[in-house]
């Protein structure tokens, strides 16, 4: 997966974030979308994170995967 810096992370439009408001889960990328779903799947297993949430993410990951494959 491509490395996402501080100061990069910090310049991307929240439409690049699976949770806008939050600036969590950033999916800029297909590699950053795959992730964002892994991620939010093993906060689900944690307990730290809802399955409504993690659908979003994972809907919101799929839509950029769309433009990717």
């Amino acid at each position: 997966m491509a490395k996402l810096t501080t100061k990069a992370r910090k310049e991307l439009p929240a439409k690049d974030f699976a949770e806008p408001k939050s600036r969590k889960f950033p999916i800029e990328n297909a590699a950053h979308a795959r992730d964002a779903k892994a991620r939010a799947s093993e906060e689900v297993d944690k307990g730290k994170l809802s399955k409504s949430t993690e659908e979003k993410i994972d809907r919101a990951a799929d839509q950029k995967l769309g433009r990717y494959r």
